[in-house]
């Protein structure tokens, strides 16, 4: 399946496209503005195999233009059941950067998508803004780091430094980032293996992983150092990613996941800080962009507020069946230790015609024992 991966210079990934007998091919082409990942659904006309497990991956290794391409992998078999390990390598089905898993995290997804029986409905109280009772289903997360070559050809669809912590000072107000840190869902790893000892660059990769050449097959070849594990229990609540929310309007998929941060003390009175990720992605072959948003913040101190205002980190991101997704993270605080927040995006068409985007409800809960973030990440 090698031969039909390599298309003048393509850089070709193929992936089973859940339970059909076809493959998705993602093609990321190396221009002057970046990666472009594009997702048709094709079958692989050259080869008819049911399974990608020999399928050779080829990067740019952000060679000079005019430079070939060369192998940096083999494709594995998707896993159906269970997880993957750490020290796996992997694709993003979405972004197409390269990783590897550092550990997993079990989330419960709230997908308002899926309509509940009519026997477990229930009548939606008054002032409930158009909620409804959603059931959450425990799905795999896996936190990972991002090889740095290719942050910056994803740094316009997918912030590379989402991942925030308080400071351990005086001032509520400061926040540090992780830079390479992502959370990455079950679905959207491609795994791979490789022959190199240190396959991905990343600054924590050789601190965190070693190389271990006798581990036995089909284990990654890569095991967690102690200072891996002294690093995810010492930062396991804030890192934490317990709920993951999801909705759908007219093809476009909202995905949000709160992280509470912590409570800081300012003239007087606690504020208490959460991070929220957001993913837009266009599940339709419609051209679309995003103009505005319209935030609801409700806090349990009793105050609602409004927040309006275009775009979203500065940016209005297109999303099309080439570059289907946009993520990106924020920050919001409040004076109570928990509330809610909702809202909507404005969606533009390539008409000029507009639609509201919902984003679906979610909580903001503040954790019993109190959190005290790292000072930073120095090992």
């Amino acid at each position: 399946m090698a031969a039909c991966a390599i298309r003048r210079g393509f850089l070709t990934t193929v992936s089973k496209y859940k339970k059909k007998h076809t493959h998705r091919i993602l093609s990321i082409i190396e221009g002057s503005s970046g990666l472009q990942v594009k997702r048709p659904w094709l079958p692989c006309l050259a080869c008819r195999l049911p399974n990608i497990q020999q399928t050779r991956f080829i990067s740019s290794r952000n060679r000079p233009e005019g430079k070939v391409l060369e192998t940096v992998g083999v494709f594995e078999a998707l896993k159906q059941h269970g997880k993957y390990e750490t020290g796996q390598l992997f694709l993003h089905s979405v972004f197409g950067y390269r990783g590897v898993v550092l550990f997993p995290w079990h989330a419960r997804i709230y997908d308002r998508d899926v309509i509940p029986p009519v026997s477990d409905s229930k009548p939606e109280p008054p002032g409930s803004h158009g909620s409804k009772e959603v059931k959450g289903k425990t799905h795999t997360y896996y936190q990972v780091l991002i090889d740095t070559r290719d942050c910056p050809h994803i740094s316009q669809r997918s912030q590379t430094e989402a991942v925030t912590f308080l400071a351990n000072h005086d001032d509520s107000r400061a926040l540090y980032a992780i830079p390479g840190l992502d959370y990455v869902s079950h679905e959207d790893i491609l795994p791979y293996n490789s022959t190199e000892q240190v396959p991905i660059q990343h600054e924590l990769f050789e601190r965190f992983l070693m190389f271990n050449p006798d581990k036995t097959t089909p284990a990654p070849p890569f095991s967690a150092r102690d200072t891996l594990k002294a690093w995810q229990e010492k930062n396991h609540p804030w890192l934490e990613l317990s709920d993951v929310h999801r909705e759908t309007t007219e093809n476009i998929r909202v995905t949000v996941i709160p992280f509470y941060m912590g409570m800081r003390d300012a003239q007087n009175s606690h504020v208490y800080w959460w991070r929220y990720c957001i993913r837009l992605e266009n599940m339709g072959s419609e051209v679309v962009q995003l103009r505005e948003r319209h935030w609801r913040i409700f806090s349990l101190s009793g105050t609602l507020e409004t927040v309006r205002g275009r775009g979203v980190v500065g940016r209005e991101p297109v999303l099309s069946k080439e570059q289907p997704a946009f993520q990106y993270s924020s920050h919001v605080s409040l004076q109570a230790p928990s509330g809610h927040m909702w809202g909507t995006f404005r969606i533009e068409r390539t008409d000029g015609s507009h639609f509201d985007v919902r984003i679906p409800p979610f909580s903001l809960e503040s954790n019993k024992d109190e959190k005290v973030p790292p000072a930073g990440y120095t090992l």
